[in-house]
């Protein structure tokens, strides 16, 4: 049975539009009038982080490329063995919002000492730091084929991927979360990359999201 939605919450930032809106017990983020994340389905945002750490070698310290509902996030602390993650949001709003309507849904991630929030544009941020990681995870618009942020087609260019592996410690996994195949993208990790695997979540409708795990190992 369908249920129309109630706006929680809306700002208008440099990218236009943000939304937060409630569709029974769940919340949804809207950009733009396009949708971006929810809380009722997490399960690729967890294989994004899943995949990545129990590919790496005795990962310590994780990156995460935008915060969303803050379940992968929630499931990268799940690991005793993560002493840090540092998650990189664009958008102020999203941050707060995770600290209060969407807490529950990050078991209150942010709250957690192992957590470093740094309110940046990746795009940019990623250039500056002078940080390694051992696993680097990215969940950023829509992935590389359906970005709602013109900015962001630059993360899914061939300098930006030669920049996320500089920033790989020895042994160390990128992925990328997509809604959809993007096979030149692919293409382009494996010009870059020894070794490329590619992990699908069936969706109950369309298309199923997609996983993109990358590493030089």
């Amino acid at each position: 049975m369908y249920v129309s939605p109630t706006i929680i919450d809306s700002a208008e930032t440099d990218r236009g539009v943000i939304q937060l809106q409630k569709r029974g017990n769940d919340y949804e983020v809207i950009s733009n009038g396009t949708f971006l994340m929810a809380t009722y389905n997490g399960e690729s945002e967890r294989l994004l982080v899943n995949a990545a750490i129990e590919q790496a070698s005795m990962p310590k310290h994780v990156l995460i490329g935008g915060l969303g509902v803050g379940m992968s996030l929630a499931e990268t602390l799940s690991y005793s063995s993560i002493q840090k993650v540092t998650v990189i949001e664009i958008e102020e709003r999203i941050i707060e919002w995770n600290k209060t309507y969407l807490a529950d849904f990050s078991s209150q991630s942010l709250q957690d000492p192992r957590t470093n929030i740094v309110h940046a544009d990746f795009t940019k941020w990623m250039y500056e730091t002078d940080e390694t990681f051992d696993a680097i995870c990215l969940d950023i618009d829509n992935g590389p084929d359906w970005t709602v942020t013109d900015s962001n087609d630059a993360l899914y260019q061939k300098d930006s991927l030669i920049v996320l592996a500089s920033l790989l410690n020895e042994n160390g996994i990128l992925t990328f979360w997509s809604a959809s195949a993007a096979p030149d993208f692919v293409g382009s990790l494996e010009q870059l990359f020894s070794r490329v695997e590619v992990r699908t979540v069936p969706m109950e409708r369309g298309e199923p999201d997609y996983v993109f795990l990358a590493s030089n190992t």
